[in-house]
């Protein structure tokens, strides 16, 4: 599990920074990649990665914002020219479905493959298959608009394999049969329930990606205990009431948010214009202050999802 950066400005584009789009690679866990926001030239962005647009089957939208939606109808245009036949998943706030439709219709563009849509209204759980769940819930901004919480289900813990050697347990198919949890019986007589040979679940991992937002409560439930946070952060310190008017967070705010919540991980993107060069990393050190373990981040900027050790996993 990776996140890939594609752009990290707010607004509109930049010579240093595209506007707002993340990818959330899951290439290991479910050979697929999501997106979350596409803002415009996103696919521009893809080109100078090794990210497949045909990999891409879910894309989450946070809101209907232009920085956040105007790459939309190329990235998906583009997707059925390079080989995208299977179907694909957009989940966004009610109206995601026309703009897409309007703009195919209206551009006579026909797709090789399905788009479904998901368009939200509710908080709560909106995907989940055997390996993930994805959470939705309301921001404050000045639209309809939504953070994302993923949440990797558990992985059965490790084969005990010291201690089948203690008991004399012959190595071979029998040992993947108790890794799978099953109950075995052995050439000698004996019965092996696999369960007692393995070491605790390693926890899954959480990944909170918020849209634009002021501070709300939905942003503690969204971020919990996240192993990683990517949050807005259109405003410096000291301008508080400037992100307020506006609708928008601070560096500040987002790194309170992240102790708060005991994240792991803070990553602030949605960077406005005005920082760059030394000021993007004043941003930087500013939020540290709050919460250390943060990065402002930069268009094609990688980050690995790191599992955590069992023993963290209780943290609460």
């Amino acid at each position: 599990m990776e996140i890939e950066f594609l752009g990290t400005g707010a607004g509109s584009p930049g010579k240093f920074r595209n506007v707002t789009s993340t990818a959330l690679r899951l290439l290991d866990e479910r050979n697929s990649v999501w997106l979350f926001d596409v803002g415009e030239a996103t696919q521009h962005q893809i080109l100078r990665t090794t990210l497949k647009p045909r990999k891409i089957d879910k894309i989450f939208i946070t809101h209907l914002h232009g920085d956040h939606i105007f790459g939309l109808p190329g990235l998906l245009s583009s997707r059925s020219f390079q080989g995208g036949e299977g179907p694909l998943t957009i989940y966004g706030p009610k109206g995601i479905r026309d703009f897409v439709e309007v703009s195919m219709r209206v551009s006579q563009t026909r797709l090789s493959y399905k788009i479904h849509y998901q368009e939200i209204t509710d908080d709560g759980l909106v995907f989940e298959d055997p390996k993930f769940k994805v959470y939705a819930r309301h921001l404050d901004h000045k639209i309809t608009c939504f953070g994302y919480r993923v949440e990797e289900k558990a992985h059965p813990g490790e084969l005990m394999v010291e201690k089948l050697r203690e008991q004399q347990v012959p190595s071979g198919p029998v040992y993947g049969q108790l890794k799978a949890g099953q109950t075995v019986t052995l050439p000698d007589g004996r019965t092996l329930n696999g369960q007692d040979f393995l070491g605790p679940n390693q926890p899954g991992r959480i990944v909170a990606i918020l849209g634009d937002t002021r501070q709300t409560a939905n942003e503690v439930a969204l971020a919990q205990d996240a192993d990683v946070l990517v949050h807005e952060s259109t405003f410096a310190k000291g301008e508080g009431k400037l992100a307020r008017a506006y609708y928008h967070s601070t560096n500040i705010q987002a790194a309170e948010l992240a102790k708060r919540a005991h994240v792991k991980q803070l990553l602030l993107n949605h960077i406005s214009a005005r920082y760059t060069g030394k000021l993007a990393n004043e941003l930087q050190h500013q939020a540290r202050e709050v919460f250390k373990n943060t990065r402002v981040m930069k268009d094609f900027d990688e980050v690995p999802v790191v599992f955590r050790k069992v023993t963290e996993a209780t943290h609460a």
